[in-house]
């Protein structure tokens, strides 16, 4: 269950923005501090965890403009609850002694002729409740991060609200960090019931990094693979596919493969994916050494040439 925010935390010093920072220096400043603190990246590090709930607990609140004007006025704390009205005026009690004494006998009593106190407030109560039965319930702002593979096979996953709650959220298929998912009717009670909106971050990957709607990744080979070609095995996003190198090809070559990258979604066709080519001497060859120590008649260029007289 994910933890609570602390009520008397301030969201502004949490994210470190002033308090007239835009929607824009808010978002920076949390993806900033997300993604030193993001659970993938720092595991088994309790406090980084703490300061992640804690960055995504002031983001949620100061991105929805409702929630941050509430909390700017002072009607909800940092954890959402709604805080009491303040106390009476100066002077308060001095008027109420006043009223219930004889010289405020006269006031009553003209307030009686037109009507019984506790009808008038039934009455103010009974308005109030159908005014609220009619009131648009407000949005909810939530974030969510979602692993990478799963952002690009598309999935379902459980997000857990500050209250212990949970939403069920469909994750389609090739989303992007900084889209909204919104959830219609699982906001603040009303009529019609608001929503709630769903920041999403996408973990990176060790091996693959989007691009626009391509995949790439960098591919290790060893040196009679480039040299001499041939077919090897290659991961994807969707799964291990058979890739053929070219005889020659050279180190940071970039090899296409076709429909494997982001899937097509509504009018957006699949990208595809890019592996460049790392050679890895791997473990030392002996043979391959003293070859390429006696051999003589093999061709003599510098790889280097085009970089003389550069500098």
């Amino acid at each position: 269950m994910a933890a609570k925010p602390d009520p008397a935390a301030d969201p502004y010093a949490t994210l470190g923005v002033a308090r007239e920072a835009t929607e824009k220096q808010i978002r920076i400043a949390y993806l900033k501090h997300a993604k030193t603190s993001h659970p993938d990246l720092n595991p088994g590090d309790t406090q980084a965890e703490a300061r992640f709930k804690a960055f995504n607990a002031a983001h949620s609140l100061l991105s929805d403009p409702e929630r941050r004007a509430r909390f700017d006025r002072g009607e909800i704390d940092a954890a959402g609850n709604e805080r009491p009205p303040p106390g009476p005026p100066p002077g308060y009690g001095r008027y109420r002694d006043h009223a219930e004494s004889a010289a405020g006998a006269r006031y009553r009593a003209a307030f009686d002729e037109d009507g019984d106190l506790g009808d008038i407030l039934s009455d103010l109560l009974r308005n109030r409740a159908a005014a609220d039965a009619h009131r648009s319930g407000m949005n909810r702002r939530y974030n969510l991060s979602v692993p990478f593979l799963d952002a690009m096979r598309g999935t379902t996953q459980r997000l857990t609200l500050p209250d212990g709650n949970t939403l069920d959220v469909r994750i389609p298929a090739g989303l992007d960090t900084g889209q909204v998912l919104r959830l219609r009717g699982k906001g603040e009670p009303g009529t019609p019931p608001g929503d709630a909106l769903i920041d999403v971050e996408v973990a990176p990957h060790k091996l693959f990094h989007r691009l626009g709607r391509d995949i790439h990744l960098d591919l290790p080979v060893s040196v009679a693979e480039i040299a001499l070609g041939g077919r090897i095995t290659v991961p994807t996003i969707t799964g291990q596919v058979t890739m053929t190198i070219p005889p020659g090809s050279d180190t940071g070559s970039k090899l296409r493969l076709r429909g494997k990258g982001v899937p097509a979604t509504g009018d957006q066709p699949a990208g595809d994916a890019y592996a460049t080519l790392r050679i890895v001497l791997g473990p030392s060859d002996p043979g391959l050494v003293e070859f390429l120590r006696t051999r003589t008649d093999g061709p003599t260029w510098n790889p280097r040439a085009s970089l003389e007289g550069a500098a």
